[in-house]
C-alpha cells in the first residue's frame, strides 16, 4: 500500500466497517510507523481490498483486513492473508495474532483455515456497539515450509 492508494481504501473502508480508520491514520501508518507493513491487493488494475500489520519482534498484530463488498467470495481475503503470513515470516516474525468480531463468522472461519485458533474474548471491544472481539492466534511456518504457503 502506498499513499496515492489511499482514496480507494478509504472507499472500501465505509463500505465495510462501523468504526472505519480515518484517512490520517493510514497516512499516519505508511509514513511514520516502522513497525506497520500493509499490503493491497486489486483487480484490473483497481485496488479492491487491503491489509495491515505491525510487527514487532517475533510477532505480527493484524490491524486491519477488508475486501470490497462487490468482489467478496473470490478467495481475495485469503490471499491476502497468506501474503500478510508470508510478509511478516520474512520480518522474522514466528507468531501472529488479531481480533475477529464474534458475530463474524465469515471472518473465523477464514482464519481457521489458516490455522488460528482462538484463545480469549476481549468483552466490549468494539465501541460501536460493545461487541466482544474474539483474541485468534496461529503459530507461522518455519521459512523453509512457508515457500508451501502458495
Amino acid at each position: 500500500m502506498v499513499v496515492e492508494d489511499l482514496d480507494r481504501v478509504m472507499e472500501i473502508e465505509h463500505r465495510s466497517f462501523t468504526l472505519p480508520w480515518s484517512r490520517e491514520a493510514y497516512a499516519a501508518e505508511l509514513t511514520n510507523n516502522h513497525f506497520a507493513k500493509y499490503l493491497v491487493v486489486t483487480l484490473e488494475g483497481e485496488v479492491v481490498g487491503y491489509a495491515g500489520m505491525w510487527v514487532i519482534l517475533d510477532e505480527a498484530h493484524i490491524t486491519n483486513i477488508a475486501i470490497d463488498p462487490t468482489v467478496r467470495g473470490r478467495r481475495l481475503g485469503e490471499q491476502l492473508m497468506r501474503e500478510m503470513m508470508a510478509l511478516s515470516m520474512a520480518h522474522g516474525a514466528e507468531r501472529m495474532t488479531l481480533e475477529v468480531r464474534v458475530s463474524n463468522v465469515p471472518a473465523q472461519k477464514l482464519y481457521d483455515r489458516l490455522g488460528f485458533q482462538s484463545y480469549g474474548i476481549r468483552k466490549g471491544y468494539y465501541t460501536d456497539n460493545n461487541e466482544d472481539a474474539l483474541i485468534m492466534w496461529a503459530e507461522l511456518p518455519h521459512a523453509g515450509a512457508a515457500a508451501g504457503m502458495e
